[in-house]
């Protein structure tokens, strides 16, 4: 049985080192120095949030779509190394502007914010977040606008990242790697409302 060693937890204490930990290895990338100003990283009460926001033209994902390009693959797979040596969880939320989706299918606002949340959660699982480690994956349209006095502002299309702190509602996750259970043990995922949970 393989058993992953911490390195480090999450507290309100040591909060900000991670934050300048991550700032500082978004500047070594330089593909991605021209973008700084798109992720946003701030201290909330819940605990670390990262946020990549889009622009008119695309930033991190196809215009319109759930598809990543190579900036939002590229920035999500150092966040998942960084991250993954944690035991804290992570939840991911997709959120959009207030602009109608143009689509004849039915497809929405909704279906595309829960997309674009699970396209980052499988990215991140496949470069280094443990498969327990994500507690939720969110869509959530329209209804959080970055920007509520621009809904169209395109700051408002959004992935947000959230490294939890460790509480009784969010305990630390297990060490061992996935894998390493039983065959066919699982561990569910909350999708949380307007995800599709794959």
């Amino acid at each position: 049985m393989f058993v992953h060693v911490f390195r480090a937890v999450l507290t309100e204490k040591n909060i900000p080192d991670l934050k300048k930990k991550i700032e500082a290895a978004i500047r070594k990338m330089n593909d991605l120095k021209a973008l700084q100003n798109q992720i946003q990283i701030t201290i909330t009460p819940e605990g670390l949030r990262i946020e990549l926001l889009e622009t008119k033209d695309g930033t991190f994902f196809n215009t319109g779509s759930a598809t990543l390009n190579g900036n939002g693959k590229e920035l999500l797979e150092m966040l998942a190394g960084q991250l993954g040596d944690l035991p804290n969880r992570i939840s991911i939320e997709g959120h959009t502007d207030a602009q109608p989706y143009a689509s004849k299918d039915g497809y929405g606002n909704w279906d595309l914010s829960a997309d674009r949340a699970n396209a980052a959660r499988r990215v991140m699982q496949g470069s280094g977040l443990r498969e327990n480690q994500v507690s939720q994956v969110r869509g959530y349209a329209d209804q959080k606008l970055r920007v509520p006095a621009n809904p169209l502002d395109p700051s408002n299309r959004r992935i947000s990242v959230i490294v939890q702190y460790l509480t009784a509602e969010a305990p630390p996750v297990s060490a061992e790697k996935p894998g390493s259970g039983p065959p066919g043990e699982k561990t569910p995922v909350n999708p949380g409302p307007g995800a599709d949970g794959t």
